[in-house]
């Protein structure tokens, strides 16, 4: 028996290669699915099953195209409902896979379709179990996900959860190896412990949703403090329910390489978005106007499915060389409307002769200096809430990216305004400074270093908004 959890840090994502005498089985795969194909290769397999544990959220499953390369059939648990082929498991139904075997464990709550899947070894003596969305190291699944239509409110499916993991997941033995589909920084719970795999033991003993408490007291705990998820999610969700253009026919729109020329004639559409993926430091200095920055060093494709529309056509200028993996990462999340990318990059625009912005980047001293003098001078502060709240600069303006997403937010800054932006370390803050530059509003500076070097300045006043911490 063999089992490898392959981890994807941007989208605190993991799915699973399992193995047993010649035959394999992957569960919750991403869209490009060319590692599965050659770890199967490589180790003389044949891809069996995909197993589904529901229908994800947060990135677009590779299950169609993985289930059309390998003629393997795509598995989900109970109350499945799908738009393509796929094989509707019973609870309790149990797969054989070589010498081992993987039982269906219908867990309902994250979703209806919920489902775990509890390996056992050769001996038939439970090993593991892949538990999807519905238990987490620390925390399980948020239940405020329910699919467009389902007439069933948060706490229902907080209940429904509860009783999943009281009767599926507490009975199992202390030894059994829990492999969840995420780990930290997933916005699919509320707050993800450090690891990417546990154990059933430590899990009771830690986790605060398996401790002795009332379905009351659960659905409480579960639902209190939740933030709203990523705009993205229900798109997500959709697209795995319903299918998807293959990753191939996708590619060959994203990856057609233009001119400068015909890359500014497309830009002109007013239907048509650029997006930068260089690193923050290097988009600064100089970009095509109009861009937005979401670079490959951050959480690129959620922040991209987070803040970018999908009804717009993507024209994207990267790095030269990193045009293929912007592409899958940004389809990864569902989007599917490219134009091409700027061959030869940021440099063969600048040669051609064509207009350029940048952004003009100050150190915290700089902004320290400047605050006693410039009545004008605003701090925009593109932190999250809860991180506004632990301590900013004193009448900073509280600004969270994501809610730039929406123009209304713009109207509140004034042509006199000296925007000063900031985040935590420097990227989100460049991702704010170009979008607001696409709104028009061009007097800005990005604080380099942001609230980490802030924070440093004794000169610079600093309060925190406990109103917001609770």
């Amino acid at each position: 028996m063999y089992i490898e959890q392959l981890y994807t840090g941007c989208l605190s994502e993991a799915a699973y290669y399992i193995e047993s005498n010649g035959e394999a089985a992957i569960v919750d795969p991403l869209r490009d699915i060319e590692d599965y194909l050659k770890m199967a290769k490589e180790r003389n397999s044949t891809i069996k099953y995909i197993f589904e544990t529901h229908f994800h959220a947060d990135f677009v499953s590779g299950h169609i195209d993985l289930g059309k390369a390998t003629g393997a059939p795509i598995i989900y648990g109970p109350d499945t409902v799908a738009g393509f082929d796929v094989t509707v498991a019973t609870d309790g139904q149990v797969f054989k896979l070589g010498n081992i075997s993987i039982e269906v464990l219908h867990t309902p709550g994250h979703t209806l379709e919920s489902t775990c899947y509890l390996l056992k070894d050769e001996a038939g003596k439970d090993h593991a179990i892949f538990t999807g969305d519905t238990l987490f190291v620390g925390d399980v699944g948020r239940p405020d996900l329910a699919q467009k239509g389902a007439e069933i409110t948060m706490e229902d499916l907080a209940g429904k959860l509860y009783d999943s993991l009281q009767a599926k997941i507490m009975p199992l033995a202390d030894h059994v190896i829990v492999y969840p589909a995420h780990g930290p920084g997933s916005s699919c719970g509320k707050n993800l412990g450090p690891h990417t795999l546990s154990t059933i033991g430590n899990e009771k003993q830690t986790n605060y949703a398996l401790q002795p408490q009332t379905k009351d007291a659960f659905i409480k705990a579960v639902t209190d403090g939740l933030a709203a998820p990523p705009q993205y999610f229900p798109v997500n969700a959709k697209i795995n329910k319903e299918g998807y253009e293959s990753l191939d026919a996708v590619m060959e729109k994203a990856l057609q390489p233009l001119t400068s020329d015909a890359f500014k004639t497309i830009a002109a559409d007013e239907d048509t978005i650029i997006i930068d993926t260089r690193p923050a430091n290097i988009f600064t200095q100089g970009f095509v106007p109009g861009s937005i920055f979401i670079g490959l060093e951050g959480r690129f494709a959620e922040w991209a499915g987070s803040l970018l529309p999908f009804d717009k056509t993507l024209l994207l200028v990267t790095e030269p060389g990193k045009e293929k993996e912007t592409a899958v990462r940004l389809a990864r999340v569902g989007f599917e409307k490219f134009a091409g990318f700027l061959e030869g990059g940021f440099e063969a625009w600048q040669q051609s002769g064509n207009r350029t912005d940048l952004i003009i980047e100050v150190e915290a001293d700089e902004l320290a200096m400047d605050l006693p003098f410039d009545n004008n001078l605003v701090v925009v502060d593109v932190r999250k809430e809860p991180e506004y709240a632990e301590g900013h600069v004193k009448d900073a303006m509280s600004l969270p990216l994501n809610n730039l997403t929406d123009p209304g937010t713009m109207a509140d800054f004034d042509d006199i305004h000296n925007l000063y932006v900031h985040c935590a370390g420097g990227y989100r803050s460049v991702i704010a400074c170009s979008m607001l530059k696409r709104q028009g509003i061009h007097n800005l500076r990005n604080v380099a270093g942001g609230w980490a070097k802030i924070k440093e300045q004794k000169d610079i006043k600093t309060e925190k908004e406990k109103s917001v911490l609770n």
